[in-house]
């Protein structure tokens, strides 16, 4: 645990308290007639990081030493009662110009909705805190991985992927009532044109990940088995498979953006890619926000052309790749078929949480 956090001017030593604090009960000191903050402001959020300023009376602003922040996960009454919940964090930081930047990943996670209040205090010659009344309660959401992040992630990823295997098609497993869908109304295709339709991604992978809850797409594989070079009859998602050649959802007018790196609790690791059609909805959402990989030359997935203008394709062999393809797809590009194995529903990535205590894919900031 790193024990500074730097502000806007200067570095500052906070201490963590693992209990909540209530004025004079605080155990800290006594109330005084110090400045209470008034009209928090929240600014420069980032999935770890934030900074903060306030008003005060200038009476007894000269006294002041110390700021306390009271910071806690707003509750979530959804969660179930018997969950561990988190123990609030109180930072204490020496007094220094507003606005102070407040950063530690060992506290703050991405696109997670906290609660802030403030106290001054002094420090008196016995080592005690006289403080304040605390300000009023705040609230604020920190925000989803910056591409900094995002790189890191991505470079992890490069180190184990693996030697590159040769692949031919694209394949989308569900349950036979998908492909069949007769209702207009139905949410993930449109039954009248035959098409499957983008829909939103959910929240599995990485807590900060860009694209949980936000990108739309249809979800594809492209993982062949070793021995046969073909994709595995065995899937979790369903016993009915859609198909389609390759080049048709990835070729030279296809933008491949890097989406996130992670594992759940195993030792298999899983890496979600975007297929974007160069200015599609989904390429303007992905510039800026993913990296960009080069399409011939990554270590994921590649498209690649011959001298004779054909297109040739390799995946890597020691991740899962997980496609996500942000446009409507017609049912009758490919085709729609049986598998012959089992449903591995253990295996399945829908809403899968990351494993916070791996190594190998996790990085310092909130998972």
């Amino acid at each position: 645990m790193r024990s500074a956090l730097n502000t806007s001017r200067t570095t500052n030593y906070f201490r963590i308290v693992r209990q909540r604090t209530q004025s004079a009960d605080s155990g800290v000191g006594e109330l005084d007639d110090l400045p209470v903050p008034h009209q928090i402001s929240i600014s420069n959020i980032t999935c770890d990081s934030f900074k903060i300023s306030w008003d005060s009376d200038a009476r007894g602003k000269e006294r002041i030493t110390h700021y306390f922040i009271d910071l806690n996960k707003k509750e979530n009454k959804k969660e179930n009662k018997f969950k561990h919940k988190d123990v609030p964090t109180k930072l204490v930081a020496r007094a220094v110009p507003l606005p102070m930047t407040v950063r530690g990943h060992w506290f703050l996670s991405p696109r997670t909705d906290y609660t802030v209040a403030v106290q001054t205090a002094t420090k008196q010659a016995d080592g005690d805190y006289a403080v304040s009344e605390w300000s009023q309660v705040i609230e604020f959401c920190t925000a989803d991985y910056s591409s900094v992040h995002l790189n890191q992630l991505l470079q992890k990823a490069e180190v184990i992927a693996g030697r590159m295997l040769p692949l031919t098609v694209l394949y989308r497993n569900q349950e036979e009532e998908y492909f069949n869908q007769a209702s207009p109304s139905y949410r993930s295709r449109d039954s009248q044109c035959h098409r499957m339709l983008p829909a939103v991604k959910d929240n599995s992978g990485s807590h900060g990940s860009p694209i949980s809850g936000k990108l739309e797409g249809v979800f594809f594989s492209c993982n062949t088995e070793f021995n046969t070079g073909k994709p595995p009859q065995d899937s979790p998602y369903g016993p009915y498979r859609f198909q389609v050649q390759a080049e048709v959802l990835f070729n030279q007018n296809t933008n491949l953006y890097f989406g996130d790196f992670y594992c759940m609790y195993t030792a298999y690791h899983y890496v979600i890619l975007v297929l974007a059609p160069e200015g599609s909805k989904g390429d303007l959402f992905c510039k800026g926000r993913l990296p960009a990989l080069d399409r011939s030359n990554n270590r994921f997935l590649t498209c690649v052309e011959g001298v004779d203008g054909t297109l040739s394709f390799q995946h890597a062999q020691d991740v899962t790749l997980e496609l996500v393809y942000t446009e409507p797809v017609d049912l009758s590009l490919g085709t729609v078929a049986a598998i012959s194995g089992h449903q591995l529903r253990s295996s399945s990535t829908v809403n899968a949480k990351k494993d916070p205590s791996c190594k190998i894919c996790n990085i310092s900031v909130g998972r």
